[in-house]
């Protein structure tokens, strides 16, 4: 016969397993994946006015670098590049959106770093532009080097890490400054053109797509040959739902492959087909089962390739045009940093 004690053993025993899965199941990593399907859409953050990396058009459709690299993430999980709504957010809104789970994805012009992966719950799936903090200053004001600036008043966006570089890259230098800060990049810049600081910091992407905008006075301003700080942009997800950064991740590395393999989308459909070589047959879901690995159809990469283009095509199409050289933005084999893991 069961003693009193042994029952009483096993009813607590079986009490802290039933306290230890509900305590699972509050806890339990979100599906990321499995709310975009059933919404239909992924929902991207991404910059408020960053020419080259997320504008709207003249029909209202965002352009940009980044807003590519959403397109294709929704490419790879809906197979339509089309089905994601964007939404625009400043400096001081974007972790806390993506934090609460009001934003699938967060692209926008954000630099990877320690702080914010350890600090902030958040994980960054790659590096999508290589950045460094520059300055911008007035033609007018005889300004060219950032080591001139000593005592000036310098407009800068809150709660950014470039505010913590000016900062740094002040002290030191043993210089002062006095900071304007201005969370809207309208009315920053806007600010900078009125007068109301002597130089204008930001990422140098940033200063240049501001410059680009300006369609009879760009010549009035002057972007200082210092880059103060290293700034890898790129996509960031909650930490937890690995699946769905995997899925963010090789996205991102599959673009940057496909413009090492020769791979675009004028000649991905034809060359998937055809193709014998063993890399490009893994790529394209011929063989090795690597979409299914991700919960993703097989020829997933041929879908984003197809519809939203390898890192090349999204370079020429979002970057060059505001007068951004390819430099460190190369692939490796080309004298740049874009380098892709073996897709196998």
């Amino acid at each position: 016969m069961t003693s009193i004690r042994t029952r009483f053993a096993g009813l607590a025993a079986a009490a802290v397993i039933a306290v230890a899965g509900q305590a699972s199941a509050q806890t339990a990593p979100p599906d990321t994946v499995a709310a975009i399907r059933a919404r239909g859409q992924v929902v991207c953050g991404v910059a408020v006015n960053a020419p080259g990396f997320a504008l709207p058009d003249t029909r209202g459709e965002f352009r940009g670098l980044d807003v590519d690299t959403c397109r294709a993430v929704a490419a790879a999980i809906l197979g339509d590049a089309t089905k994601i709504r964007f939404v625009p957010n400043t400096t001081v809104q974007r972790f806390p959106m993506l934090q609460s789970g009001e934003l699938d994805i967060l692209v926008r012009n954000t630099t990877w770093s320690m702080a914010r992966e350890t600090q902030l719950g958040l994980a960054f799936a790659g590096i999508n532009f290589y950045d460094g903090q520059g300055f911008m200053v007035k033609r007018s004001s005889g300004v060219t080097s950032a080591r001139q600036l000593d005592g000036a008043t310098i407009c800068v966006q809150p709660g950014t890490t470039t505010e913590l570089n000016l900062t740094d890259y002040f002290r030191s230098n043993r210089m002062r400054f006095t900071p304007v800060v201005i969370e809207s990049a309208e009315e920053i810049r806007a600010a900078f053109v009125a007068g109301r600081c002597d130089a204008y910091t930001n990422d140098a992407s940033s200063l240049a797509s501001f410059r680009a905008t300006r369609t009879t006075d760009a010549n009035d301003f002057v972007l200082l040959p210092e880059i103060i700080s290293k700034e890898p942009l790129g996509p960031a997800v909650r930490k937890g739902d690995w699946r769905f950064f995997d899925i963010v991740r090789w996205t991102l590395f599959a673009q940057i492959a496909a413009e090492e393999l020769g791979l675009n989308s004028g000649n991905i459909e034809e060359t998937a087909r055809t193709t014998t070589n063993p890399d490009i047959m893994r790529f394209v879901g011929r063989t090795g089962d690597l979409g299914q690995s991700m919960g993703l159809p097989n020829d997933w990469a041929v879908r984003v390739i197809r519809q939203v283009g390898n890192y090349g095509e999204m370079y020429e199409r979002n970057i060059t045009p505001i007068g951004i050289p390819r430099g460190v933005n190369n692939l490796w084999n080309n004298g740049g940093l874009h380098y892709a893991p073996p897709i196998r």
